[in-house]
């Protein structure tokens, strides 16, 4: 690395340290007076040492006045004062303490708190792009670990800079006081260890990064077994996972035992080289002592021997910030992500769910290819369009342009009349009911998957017309606590027909003009699709529904059939005429009825 590079990458890493500490900023008050508890605890340290001067002198002459001169204290002698003054120190030491690692703890919290709540309502406004080139492990570990170590930068390493940083100022001040030819010799020991410390803690990182590597990867492992329990017992893996935890776990202890082997090595050598320089400071006390009383002496070297630990603690701040400004870092890259954009002002109350498209072209961002290709149709209110077409035909991408989760910019998806880009997205899309083939539902009571987000608080009345209407009341009534019932994470209790089915019922609840129904029946068996596909005529019943290719059973009643292929429309007509064409969809439709009426699934899309 050039100076330069260097020299920048410390002007980014100040730059988000600063930008970290702005966060501490509706926490100053009790941040302040954190700040003066450690000042009183630092200021306690040279205290103590000092009452050992008193301590030695009042061996010797236990009646000495302790403040010989001064009116009203004159009397109070050593055998008296020193023990007192010893409880008073340790008290003046406890409230110090107390006010600054209590009201630092609060800071700390708050930030952690702040921070957290500040990423996860960032990951509700952020577009769809964003979702698909991140992993959600690492989205999830920003919320939960990186912003404890960023916490641990912002406030943990002030307080040891604070704290410690003002004990080397009072202990060295103290020591300059009492006898400055000895303290400015012994200042020229202090280089040795702190050369000592910085390459100990240049170690410690090394080898701290390599074990979250390493805990990283027993976590990694740990979290895919649990998720996918179900196929390592079913294709016999649990001897392959054994062995790769019980990899992953002894490299984490390997790694582990070498910092502890580090550390064991460190302390003692360091310990050592103290020693050796207060061997040095001894031989000097008494080569040097002058007129010193042994109190004197005795309360020097106590307080030069107090020194190495807060200057070790000191040297080991730029690891803990280091680690925090890494987690930052990533932290504030999240943060500055632009949010999905919302240019839109047109509100409507009610649609009435006439949907154009026209000269629509889209490719994804960062893409060459393009999905969509001059597509053009038009969907009369309560009228039904069915997308047909094999895989990649961009029939879902379609689907997910139409409440812009993506953004389009060539062509136009006019929703009433207006371009769903004119609209509020909030209120665009609470014209729209979405019912996908992945149907995601939430760890709660089926009532509250049903009546979710701007549904919730739907009387449950009206819940329980929705699941009827959608064919789910059946098996509803027969769970243990009905609608009360948990329906574990993601619905893992029910079944793929009677989540589908509670999918609907929240599509009938929400009572959208259109409706966008993307393969909500292609991973059903026959017997849910029956239910199903009732339940689906009956949301069908008044909307504009967008269908994308379920069995052709159901495309046959549609108004309209559009045939996709590689992003453009190249039939459209009914099932009769279509069929008359003896084009493109005639072979789908002769396939299907080949393969038994099987679902078009197999042709289509994500």
């Amino acid at each position: 690395m050039t100076n330069l590079e260097r020299s920048d990458a410390q002007a980014s890493s100040l730059k988000i340290y600063f930008r970290l500490l702005s966060y501490v900023k509706p926490y100053i008050g009790m941040f302040l007076v954190s700040i003066v508890g450690f000042l009183i605890f630092a200021s306690t340290q040279p205290m103590l040492g000092y009452i050992l001067k008193y301590f030695v002198d009042g061996l010797s002459n236990p009646d000495a006045s302790l403040f010989p001169g001064v009116p009203y204290l004159d009397d109070l002698n050593l055998v008296q004062a020193v023990p007192l003054l010893i409880v008073l120190i340790a008290l003046w030491q406890g409230v110090g303490s107390y006010l600054g690692n209590y009201f630092l703890a609060k800071v700390s919290l708050g930030l952690v708190h702040d921070l957290r709540v500040a990423l996860f309502n960032n990951l509700l406004t952020l577009p769809n792009r964003y979702f698909d080139s991140h992993n959600s492990g690492h989205l999830i570990s920003r919320i939960t670990y990186n912003v404890t170590m960023v916490t641990g930068a912002a406030t943990d390493a002030i307080k040891v800079v604070v704290r410690e940083g003002m004990t080397v100022v009072f202990l060295f001040a103290t020591l300059l006081w009492m006898n400055w030819k000895l303290t400015l010799v012994m200042v020229a020991i202090l280089p040795l260890i702190g050369l000592m410390v910085v390459s100990a803690s240049k170690k410690f990182r090394k080898q701290s990064k390599k074990i979250q590597v390493a805990m990283g990867d027993v976590t990694h492992v740990s979290s895919e077994t649990i998720q996918g329990y179900r196929v390592v017992r079913s294709f016999g893996g649990e001897g392959y996972e054994q062995q790769r935890f019980l990899d992953a776990s002894e490299d984490n202890s390997r790694k582990q035992l070498r910092m502890v082997k580090t550390n064991a090595i460190y302390t003692p050598t360091l310990q050592v080289v103290i020693y050796a320089a207060m061997a040095v400071l001894m031989f000097l006390v008494l080569f040097m002592r002058g007129d010193a009383s042994a109190g004197d002496l005795v309360a020097y070297i106590t307080l030069a021997g107090l020194l190495p630990k807060p200057i070790r603690q000191l040297s080991e701040v730029s690891s803990t910030i280091q680690k925090g400004v890494a987690g930052a870092e990533s932290i504030f890259e999240q943060l500055d992500e632009a949010p999905e954009v919302d240019n839109g002002t047109v509100e409507r109350e009610r649609v009435s769910g006439r949907l154009e498209v026209r000269d629509l072209s889209f490719q994804y961002p960062g893409a060459e290819k393009t999905v969509l290709h001059d597509v053009s149709f038009v969907a009369e209110p309560g009228q039904m369009i069915a997308l047909v077409g094999r895989s990649g035909s961009g029939k879902s991408t379609l689907a997910n342009l139409i409440p812009r989760f993506y953004h389009h910019d060539q062509g136009q998806i006019l929703l009433d009349g207006v371009d769903v880009e004119d609209y509020r997205l909030r209120n665009l899309r609470r014209h729209i009911a979405l019912v996908t083939q992945h149907v995601t539902l939430f760890n709660d009571t089926v009532a509250n998957n049903i009546a979710y987000g701007d549904l919730a608080g739907a009387p449950l009345d009206d819940v329980k017309k929705a699941a009827s209407a959608a064919y789910a009341a059946e098996f509803i009534d027969k769970l243990p606590q009905g609608y009360d019932t948990l329906v574990g994470e993601n619905g893992v209790l029910l079944s793929g027909g009677q989540r589908q089915r509670l999918a609907i019922a929240r599509a009938l609840l929400k009572n959208a003009p259109l409706l966008i129904l993307d393969e909500a029946t292609s991973a059903l068996d026959t017997e849910s699709e029956r239910h199903i596909q009732a339940a689906l005529d009956e949301v069908m019943k008044g909307r504009t529904t967008l269908v994308i290719a379920h069995r052709l059973s159901t495309i046959e009643k549609a108004d309209l059939i559009l045939v996709m292929d590689q992003g453009q429309i190249v039939e459209r007509g009914s099932h009769a005429e279509l069929l008359a064409l003896n084009g493109y969809y005639a072979r789908l439709h002769a396939k299907q009825f080949q393969e038994g009426d099987e679902p078009v699934a197999a042709e289509q899309d994500g």
